[in-house]
């Protein structure tokens, strides 16, 4: 499946999806090479702490610690780099095109996006073009989603990779074609950044970023719905995928029928007892009003 999600060649101006690529920047040309992928991994380490004291550059070429931008809620990471002409666009594509149906969970509101690039040769001024090119395409956009998605960079390679490494992200350069192997997916992070969840490829369900955000959340986002989808669909770490729990909904039916007859039985008894409880002598007025006639 990994081998899916990393891809390295020419892919054109247009997405996977035969429509034109709304977040991308840049077209390199591209020269393929063979046994650069064997270096790229996305390995899943749940419960792993990002480190926070790193320090990155924003979009507008502030220094900002990244444990500044997690703290109220949970966020989505995703390892990209901004002049990437290929996979990087088809994952945030596909994460813009998911968010927008999530019209109750929206960025700056209910959870922060951060984009880290992963090629220290990216500046704030390739941050502020995809950020420009992001928000003109998420349905939401505004000062709350601006100031909840951050772009950042840094000129230190030790810094991305103390990062990607807390992950399990890794990613491989190729000084051929001057461009990066990696393998496409978010990463979930709790408010107190820490690892939650994964959701690997190019495409994400809306409903499988719906549950990764409630897990993530510890409960601070989603409702009664949510909780009970959680009870339906659970999370698949080799997938990085939410599949339908058959053996809870089979559980969940079994309690109600459990239930459903023993309510029906206690009904029963109640009558029972109610019918026992009229005393034969209630019943003889009736009679002798019969026998005067």
């Amino acid at each position: 499946m990994l081998a899916l999600m990393v891809m390295v060649g020419p892919f054109g101006t247009t997405s996977l999806f035969g429509q034109p690529s709304p977040t991308r920047t840049e077209r390199p040309e591209l020269t393929p090479q063979p046994g650069i992928l064997s270096r790229v991994n996305f390995e899943q380490k749940p419960g792993s702490q990002v480190p926070l004291d790193l320090v990155f550059v924003n979009e507008l070429g502030d220094s900002v610690r990244l444990g500044d931008l997690i703290g109220d809620r949970p966020v989505i990471l995703n390892l990209v780099y901004f002049d990437c002409p290929l996979l990087c666009n088809q994952v945030l594509d596909g994460l813009v095109r998911s968010l927008n149906v999530l019209n109750d969970y929206t960025v700056g509101q209910a959870f922060d996006v951060i984009s880290v690039s992963i090629n220290p040769n990216d500046s704030p001024e390739s941050a502020m073009a995809k950020e420009s090119a992001v928000m003109r395409a998420y349905h939401f956009s505004g000062d709350e989603a601006r100031k909840g998605w951050h772009f950042l960079t840094t000129k230190d390679e030790a810094t991305i990779g103390k990062l990607a490494d807390s992950v399990g992200f890794s990613y491989s350069y190729n000084p051929q074609s001057k461009l990066y192997a990696h393998a496409a997916g978010l990463v979930f992070l709790t408010p107190e950044g820490k690892v939650s969840r994964y959701v690997y490829g190019i495409s994400y369900p809306a409903r499988n970023l719906r549950l990764a955000l409630t897990d993530a959340s510890n409960g601070t986002i989603g409702g009664v719905a949510e909780q009970a989808l959680l009870l339906c669909y659970v999370y698949d770490p080799e997938s990085g995928t939410y599949s339908f729990a058959i053996m809870n909904v089979v559980r969940f039916l079994g309690i109600f029928t459990v239930l459903s007859l023993g309510s029906f039985m206690i009904v029963m008894f109640v009558r029972d007892r109610r019918r026992a409880s009229v005393s034969p002598a209630a019943m003889i007025p009736t009679s002798n009003a019969h026998l005067d006639r």
